[in-house]
């Protein structure tokens, strides 16, 4: 593509796909009275979850934006080969390579521990007291593919909360190797990390991934 990939706009693609289908349908089942019945249908909460998803990775991309530099690289809305899936975010350090999820979610995130010493302990992660382990999962398959490219240079998986409930203190954890965090904090912690461990070239690392999973 000619243009930078910008982060959510896959998701708001999405969207106004899913929208004007509805309204579509809308149309067709009212008649006459089809263009009333769009403006006093409520909008599908499947629709909306793109619009809200879409948000998230924006809010998330911006943060990120902000700390790029000549050895933080930042690509956003990759696409993943071979799958109607795509990868928020990844970001690229001396450090190795972040793969980041972005999700805008409510209440608090948190891990858990469920089964028992019969049976075996699972870590699963709850979000506003709903069982959310597929995000986990989701981010695991990214970090896959990324790492069977990237050899032997760290690739980490992220799952970054948008707007979530987070305690004063503490908060962030991690669960099945997948940082659990919210964007000032993950944006922190990557600058860290770029600044103390130098084992990969960014901007090397950058042209490949670009190549590997093109934008949209």
């Amino acid at each position: 593509m000619s243009e930078t990939p910008v982060a959510g706009a896959s998701a708001a693609r999405e969207y106004e796909r899913r929208r004007a289908r509805d309204e579509q349908r809308i149309r067709a089942e009212w008649g006459r009275f089809g263009e009333l019945a769009v403006r006093l249908t409520p909008e599908r909460r499947s629709t909306q979850a793109w619009a809200t998803g879409a948000e998230g990775e924006r809010k998330l991309g911006a943060r990120l934006d902000a700390i790029a530099s000549d050895t933080i690289r930042v690509l956003h809305d990759r696409r993943i080969p071979g799958t109607r899936a795509n990868i928020d975010h990844l970001v690229v350090t001396r450090a190795g390579i972040w793969v980041v999820d972005a999700k805008k979610y409510k209440g608090r995130p948190e891990r858990r521990l469920q089964g028992g010493l019969l049976s075996g302990y699972s870590e699963r992660l709850f979000v506003g007291g709903r069982d959310q382990t597929k995000l986990v999962e989701g981010v695991a398959s990214q970090v896959q593919r990324v790492q069977g490219l990237m050899g032997e240079i760290p690739v980490s998986g992220v799952l970054c909360f948008v707007d979530a409930e987070w305690p004063l203190i503490g908060g962030e954890f991690s669960i099945r190797e997948t940082r659990v965090t919210w964007p000032r904090r993950l944006a922190k912690r990557i600058r860290r990390a770029d600044e103390y461990s130098h084992v990969a070239d960014p901007v090397r690392l950058e042209m490949l991934l670009a190549v590997a999973f093109p934008g949209y």
